[in-house]
């Protein structure tokens, strides 16, 4: 069959303002497995050059393919685009199918199926497996109600969800799709050549408003030593110096995260690895960060969230500043830029909570700082705590973590930003910011330190601007649960774990 892929042009400031663009993983995720079991397959990145919908649509067209599958990295804020795209399609090619997968559908499988008769199947969960099955049944003519992890309608129009499909254990078992890319059009960190890469799937700690934890369901990680000889063979053959972790905690395990860093060190190649990871991480391998930096690790990224004492209990995010502030000192000794998140627009939150955020933050010293908004997801232990709070933004499509979108009870939303463009000044602009960017001897560290500071120079007065003149807000909003629907984390985990008995083997002695 003629698989189209659509990646769909997504509104979000992380997606329109750099002038560079990651190919979408995901979707060369499941390419390949396609590709291997005979499908002609095409990749339409709507999201690279920002296309209208009507080139989307041309392009789809253009190809006439047999399925459609769409999906993209932020889910939630997409699907509005996908919706509208999905719509516009089935008038034109009403015999095609569509398939909907991603971390939104997955969960918000009963709604979307109900409110958008343009969606034919959605896949819920990891989709390496579930669509090569899927693929088979539709080509063999086969029922589908046998395939694991999708939910669709049946032709009395009555929703079906099958049974959860199991979690891949193998994550080398499917390859992924590169020669569905050119290479050339994908950069990052300053126009060089960048890919998106995954050591690990999944998380093992209980933070309770991570979107993310629960899709993936338990942690795993693939074989060390091939994900080191895939990075060489992508900077040998393709030129690709970049590689962005999409992992939510790819050092979980110190183990098979040093060894990896040990294959890519071995394969002799100059590479920059950035991604995210748990400050708690970078303490427990303080002897083996000079693994990480000679490996290519440039960046990190540390979830800080908050030093409230109350609010980090309130989201179990299971760190101490005390972890927090020896990360990011560790980091910079071993030469690796540290990238601090904060998260405001917690219930409770005054001046005074941001002010000490403020000092705190200084008092941490990362090198990047990039402050969000708490966002509550219906699958997640959060919501339930979140749900009858009051949302100030009801365009879904700003749902993207970078938009205020729930009322704070003692703050004017004005005020809550601009206590987060303060916070981003100060930490950009402090004298031991701009020597980093400016003159630290360390050359690759201070380019890197100069396109964030370019970057940033552009997304300040974007996001100051569209907050006042184009976004629009509630001003006697819904509450999160009237938006979204009741809770649903009884459902977060969204594979089974099969589980299979390992037989002891005594231990023998001579």
């Amino acid at each position: 069959m003629r698989v189209a892929l659509l990646n769909p042009p997504h509104s979000s400031i992380g997606s329109r303002i750099p002038d560079e663009q990651l190919p979408p993983l995901g979707l060369l995720s499941i390419g390949g497995p396609l590709i291997d079991d005979g499908h002609d397959v095409r990749l339409i990145d709507a999201d690279l050059e920002n296309l209208a919908d009507e080139e989307t649509l041309r392009r789809i067209c253009a190809f006439e393919p047999d399925v459609l599958m769409v999906g993209h990295s932020g889910s939630t804020s997409a699907h509005p685009v996908v919706s509208r795209i999905t719509r516009a399609l089935r008038a034109r090619m009403p015999r095609i199918r569509v398939v909907y997968g991603g971390v939104f559908p997955t969960y918000h499988y009963r709604d979307v199926l109900k409110e958008e008769p343009q969606i034919d199947v959605i896949v819920r969960g990891e989709g390496e497996k579930t669509i090569v099955a899927l693929m088979r049944a539709l080509v063999s003519g086969d029922a589908i109600e046998g395939v694991a992890g999708i939910a669709f309608r049946d032709s009395a129009g009555a929703l079906v969800a099958t049974t959860p499909a199991a979690v891949i254990d193998d994550l080398d078992a499917y390859r992924i799709g590169w020669e569905l890319i050119d290479h050339r059009r994908y950069t990052y960190w300053g126009d060089k050549r960048a890919v998106v890469v995954q050591f690990s799937r999944g998380c093992p700690h209980p933070c309770n408003y991570c979107g993310q934890r629960g899709f993936w369901t338990r942690w795993r990680h693939r074989d060390p030593k091939k994900l080191a000889a895939e990075i060489a063979r992508l900077h040998r053959e393709h030129g690709v110096i970049v590689f962005n972790f999409a992992d939510e905690n790819p050092t979980s395990s110190r183990i098979h995260w040093k060894a990896f860093c040990e294959a890519l060190i071995a394969e002799e190649v100059k590479v920059i690895l950035v991604g995210s990871t748990r400050a708690g991480d970078i303490v427990r391998d303080a002897d083996i960060l000079h693994l990480y930096k000679k490996a290519g690790v440039q960046r990190f990224l540390l979830g800080m969230e908050t030093t409230d004492p109350a609010t980090l209990e309130l989201i179990r995010k299971g760190s101490t500043t005390t972890i927090d502030r020896e990360a990011i000192r560790l980091l910079r000794e071993n030469g690796i830029l540290s990238m601090a998140t904060w998260v405001v627009g917690f219930e409770e939150e005054r001046s005074a909570d941001h002010l000490r955020g403020l000092k705190q933050l200084l008092s941490y010293d990362p090198d990047q700082v990039q402050l969000l908004y708490v966002t509550p997801h219906r699958w997640t232990p959060f919501f339930d705590l979140a749900k009858h709070r009051r949302v100030l933004q009801t365009n879904r499509e700003r749902w993207d973590y970078k938009h205020q979108v729930l009322v704070t009870r003692h703050m004017a939303p004005w005020q809550v930003l601009a206590w987060v463009k303060l916070t981003e000044l100060v930490l950009q602009a402090r004298p031991r910011a701009l020597w980093r960017t400016f003159l630290q001897p360390d050359r690759e560290l201070r380019d890197a330190m100069q396109w964030y500071t370019r970057m940033g120079r552009r997304v300040w007065p974007f996001e100051v601007y569209n907050f006042f003149f184009r976004d629009r807000h509630a001003e006697a909003g819904p509450t999160v649960e009237g938006m979204w629907g009741a809770p649903q984390a009884s459902e977060e985990k969204s594979m089974v774990v099969l589980r299979t008995r390992k037989r002891r083997v005594a231990a023998v002695t001579t």
